[in-house]
């Protein structure tokens, strides 16, 4: 295994301090997903493959079959089979965006997609493959930050541009019943009237099916 290096584009728990806010945030996010996630897991932009550990110890593991990671990066596609090469757990590397991969991985029950789709221009291939992705009565758990809007710009050096929650919601809700849900810090919850918070997650259970996404389009 290679030497990580922490850039701050992907988060690398051995690397940085284990009181870091950022890295409670990330471990709050699979925390949050492990009350629910079940099945066969496919986690989009997986980085360093940290969450599969948080997933496969969790009190629900049991109803966990699976978790395959994918992240584009071969680096932390290595640096995850050394350090998270559970005997439930596969690491590959792949563009998640790339239209071949429902062909490549199949099906899941749950797909977890934390702090990704902000990095993407081609936001569209990403949603139409998590849709090819979900078994009919599958989930989507995915997060990002609020923003000021699509093509603006942000602060973050990484991201393509960051969504209003307006725009967040609407990208989903065309073919997701959606359930969101806010944090701050290692907070997830429902919204309360007078709190900030800075990362939108959404809950999300498939509407469209494969065949209608691709009449549309």
């Amino acid at each position: 295994m290679g030497k990580m290096k922490y850039t701050g584009e992907r988060m690398v728990p051995e690397l940085v301090n284990p009181r870091n806010g950022l890295l409670k945030e990330h471990i709050a996010r699979y925390e949050f997903a492990a009350k629910t996630a079940r099945g066969r897991i496919l986690d989009l932009g997986c980085g360093v493959g940290y969450g599969t550990e948080i997933l496969l110890d969790s009190q629900e593991a049991d109803e966990i079959s699976q978790v395959v990671g994918v992240d584009i990066d071969a680096e932390s596609i290595e640096y995850a089979r050394d350090m998270y090469g559970y005997r439930r757990a596969d690491f590959r590397v792949a563009d998640i965006r790339d239209a071949t991969l429902p062909a490549q991985l199949g099906q899941f029950d749950t797909i977890i997609c934390f702090e990704v789709i902000e990095h993407m221009k081609e936001e569209a291939a990403v949603i139409s493959n998590i849709i090819r992705m979900l078994k009919p009565k599958g989930k989507l758990i995915i997060s990002t930050p609020f923003g000021k809007g699509k093509g603006k710009p942000c602060s973050c050096p990484y991201h393509v541009h960051q969504y209003t929650e307006n725009e967040f919601l609407e990208m989903l809700q065309t073919y997701f019943d959606v359930d969101l849900y806010v944090q701050r810090d290692t907070l997830i919850e429902k919204r309360r009237i007078g709190m900030k918070y800075y990362l939108m997650v959404a809950c999300c259970h498939l509407r469209v099916q494969a065949n209608e996404m691709e009449r549309r389009g």
